[in-house]
């Protein structure tokens, strides 16, 4: 999510720049009547103090950049680049930068009624619908539908939003009700080591990494390392790793017209046939299809 990401450090030195505090700053994209869509740049950190704020509809944010903590009187979770963040109408929440500063998300809003259609349609339970889970992790369903937002969120012009915000709540539904596992806590510091090392990948995915550097530039051993990264992100390194790469590559495939070879060595791939057989497992097609699709959601 290389552009995605350069936006929220610029966002973020801006606000260092100025000396204000951070916040988060929605950019409205597109609406109709029961649901909205919004960029937005937090450049909250570990020195900004988290405020209560509440859910006035079902919310689902599509995290693209950054890490962050959600809480609610449900729980805690730490979100993550690919991951999703749920809402119910009225709950009440906060969210903190403990280990790092600013985060991106691709927000949808929608009205109770609006969004208990899709659901039932979709298989779920109808009215009253409430998600049992604050998160969604960085998983292979959403993978595709978090690549589209990043390619599409910096075009200008129609771009499909409405029906996008429609499969991306029926996704939402069908995943959820599946009851995800949920990760655990993890040991405040430990917890710090590792999400930096997930900003880390986010900034550097297209280099060489593996379990045992990670697990030392965390200052943790590979064993804890591992089960406390999977407990944050829901996946493991490799995982992670793995998917960020084939999310950068699908947003760059669906934005621009460079060969796939290209594409693939400029992710971290370093044969493009294993590039091919990782991209359509991940996206059920090939990086030429989902090219000319473009970046129609």
């Amino acid at each position: 999510m290389a552009k995605i990401a350069v936006a929220l450090e610029r966002a973020v030195a801006q606000r260092a720049a100025s000396g204000a505090d951070g916040r988060p700053a929605a950019r409205p994209l597109a609406g109709g009547e029961g649901w909205s869509v919004e960029d937005v740049i937090c450049t909250s950190g570990p020195n900004d103090k988290p405020f209560e704020e509440r859910h006035h509809g079902v919310s689902i944010a599509l995290v693209l950049a950054g890490v962050f903590h959600y809480r609610s009187t449900t729980g805690r979770e730490c979100l993550t680049p690919g991951a999703a963040m749920l809402g119910n109408p009225g709950q009440t929440f906060e969210c903190s930068h403990e280990h790092g500063e600013g985060d991106r998300c691709l927000s949808f809003r929608y009205s109770p009624d609006y969004f208990e259609k899709i659901a039932a349609d979709a298989g779920g339970s109808g009215r009253g619908i409430r998600f049992q889970t604050l998160r969604l992790p960085a998983m292979r369903d959403l993978s595709p539908l978090v690549a589209r937002g990043c390619a599409a969120i910096e075009k200008t012009g129609e771009t499909g939003w409405e029906e996008f915000a429609v499969r991306l709540a029926a996704r939402v539904v069908q995943i959820a009700s599946a009851s995800p596992r949920r990760p655990g806590s993890a040991p405040p510091g430990a917890e710090a080591r590792v999400t930096r090392m997930v900003r880390s990948i986010e900034r550097n995915s297209n280099v060489r990494l593996n379990l045992t550097g990670l697990a030392k530039e965390a200052r943790l051993s590979p064993y804890h390392f591992l089960r406390i990264f999977e407990r944050i992100t829901g996946l493991t390194p490799h995982q992670y790793i793995l998917r960020t790469r084939l999310r950068e590559a699908a947003t760059q495939l669906a934005e621009d017209s460079g060969k796939v070879l290209d594409v693939a060595l400029d992710c971290g791939f370093g044969d493009v046939s294993n590039f091919n057989r990782a991209f359509r497992r991940e996206f059920g097609t090939s990086p030429r299809t989902f090219r000319r699709r473009g970046a129609a959601l």
